[in-house]
């Protein structure tokens, strides 16, 4: 499997230029588009539409922070979502219970202004651990960054939901 970093010619770290990351992506897609083997062999068509893929899979992956971070662990032979793998930070889990908690409250009340305030809360934790990955990363601390990537798919999971109520509520 082709390095995702290396196809935009980035390095591989978990701070990486999204305008070079965009230009490379806008690049590599007018380079290999199959627009441009319309009149080619079957084998080139074909070839053009996998690059076409693997091109948008990289890109997808690398633009998003969280799937940056997992494919970042995953070179480095760390599965984050390692079914086997069940030790999570006792903290962490106590307070996944509380959100949950105060959502579900959020939902049963549809108070707008609350939610706001639960949507804003937990969308500074998203960033926050998405700074934290960065050190992580920057410090080759990766079962700190595979903890934390857990942590920042609950919150992304939860920031949805609850944006999903306010749009129910609205």
């Amino acid at each position: 499997m082709q390095n995702y970093f290396e196809i935009f010619a980035l390095d591989t770290v978990f701070d990486i230029d999204n305008d070079k990351l965009q230009s490379s992506y806008q690049e590599q897609i007018a380079k290999h588009h199959p627009d441009k083997f319309a009149s080619g062999s079957d084998r080139e068509k074909t070839q053009a539409l996998q690059n076409t893929s693997l091109i948008n899979t990289a890109y997808n992956t690398l633009n998003n922070p969280l799937d940056r971070a997992t494919y970042l662990l995953d070179l480095n032979g760390i599965n984050a979502f390692d079914e086997k793998d069940t030790q999570m930070d006792v903290d962490f889990l106590m307070a996944q219970i509380e959100y949950r908690e105060t959502l579900e409250s959020l939902e049963k009340n549809k108070d707008e202004m609350k939610l706001d305030d639960f949507i804003e809360s937990i969308s500074n934790k998203i960033k926050n651990s998405i700074k934290e990955l960065s050190a992580f990363f920057a410090n080759n601390e990766f079962n700190q960054a595979k903890n934390l990537v857990r942590e920042l798919k609950f919150y992304i999971q939860l920031n949805n939901k609850a944006k999903a109520l306010m749009d129910e509520i609205l």
